[in-house]
C-alpha cells in the first residue's frame, strides 16, 4: 500500500472514529449505538461470538483468498487468542472537555489467521442487532502496537490517532510513540499530555460533530477515498449479504501499511 493510499485510508477512518461515532452517545433511536466505556469480560465473549460465527468465518475465507495466495477452501481461517480493546482519540479531549481522557474504546479486534499464515483482525463493535463485526483489516496492527505500548509504558493506554494512522501510549502525563507516523507528530521522545492536547485541539478542533465540517456532510461515510486509499466496501468479497453500518459506512475490508517505530 502506498503512502498516499495509506494517508486516504486514515482519511477515510478518521470520518467515521472521531466525526461519525462521536454523535453515538445523542443518537437517535435507529441511528449508531454507542460502545461501552471499557471492555468487559462479557464484552470479550460477545465479541468472540462474533468473530467465530460461521458466516465470519465464511467471509474470512472469501477475504483471504482475494489475492489468489490461497483458495477460499484451503484457506481454514481461525481466531488466535481473545478480542482486545482498541482506543482511538477521543473527541472530547480534542475539544478540551475537563477531565476526559486522551483515548476512549473504539471496538474490540479479533485476530483472525489463515492456513498460509495470513493475518486479519476482526473489528468487532455493538450495533443495534447486538455485537457484530464492522470491519476487517489486513495485518495485526492492534495486537502488535497493543503489545509494544505494555512494554514502552505498562499501564499505559494504547490509542491511535486515525487522523494520520498514528499509534501512540499515554500515561504519567506523557504521550509516546509507537510507530513512524507518531514519532513525525510528537518527536521521538514523545510529548506531554497538554502540549498533545493543544496540537490535536489545532488539527482537529474545526471538524468535531456540530461543526461547519460536520454540517456540511464531510463527518459521512467511507465511500468517497474507497478507490484511492485501499479501501474495499465488504460486498466486493460477500456479495453484499448482511452489510452492516456503523457511523453511516458499511463493513470494510482495509488494506494498511506497517510504520514501527524505531526503539
Amino acid at each position: 500500500m502506498t503512502l498516499r493510499a495509506a494517508a486516504a485510508a486514515a482519511v477515510v477512518l478518521a470520518t467515521t472514529a472521531l466525526l461519525g461515532l462521536a454523535q453515538q452517545a445523542t443518537a437517535a433511536p435507529g441511528g449508531p449505538v454507542p460502545q461501552p466505556r471499557t471492555a468487559t469480560a462479557e464484552n470479550k465473549a460477545a465479541a468472540a461470538q462474533a468473530a467465530t460465527a460461521p458466516d465470519t468465518l465464511a467471509t474470512l475465507s472469501r477475504f483471504f483468498a482475494r489475492d489468489g495466495k490461497v483458495s477460499p477452501t484451503a484457506a481454514q481461517p481461525r481466531i488466535d487468542g481473545e478480542a482486545i480493546p482498541v482506543n482511538h482519540l477521543s473527541p472530547e479531549f480534542v475539544a478540551g472537555r475537563a477531565g476526559a481522557p486522551v483515548a476512549r474504546l473504539e471496538f474490540l479486534a479479533s485476530k483472525a489467521v489463515s492456513s498460509d499464515g495470513q493475518q486479519a483482525a476482526l473489528w468487532t463493535a455493538r450495533t443495534e442487532a447486538g455485537w457484530q463485526v464492522v470491519n476487517i483489516a489486513t495485518g495485526d496492527d492492534e495486537f502488535r502496537y497493543a503489545q509494544l505500548g505494555a512494554a514502552k509504558l505498562p499501564g499505559g493506554t494504547v490509542f491511535r490517532e486515525p487522523q494520520i494512522d498514528a499509534w501512540y501510549v499515554a500515561g504519567g502525563g506523557r504521550v509516546l510513540p509507537l510507530d513512524e507516523d507518531a514519532v513525525r507528530a510528537v518527536g521521538a521522545g514523545g510529548t506531554t499530555l497538554s502540549a498533545y492536547g493543544a496540537r490535536v485541539a489545532k488539527a482537529y478542533g474545526d471538524k468535531l460533530p456540530g461543526s461547519a465540517y460536520a454540517e456540511r456532510g464531510a463527518a459521512g461515510g467511507y465511500a468517497e477515498a474507497s478507490a484511492e486509499g485501499g479501501v474495499t466496501p465488504v460486498a466486493a468479497v460477500t456479495g453484499g449479504a448482511g452489510v452492516l453500518a456503523l457511523g453511516g459506512g458499511g463493513l470494510l475490508l482495509l488494506r494498511r501499511r506497517r510504520a514501527v517505530a524505531a526503539g
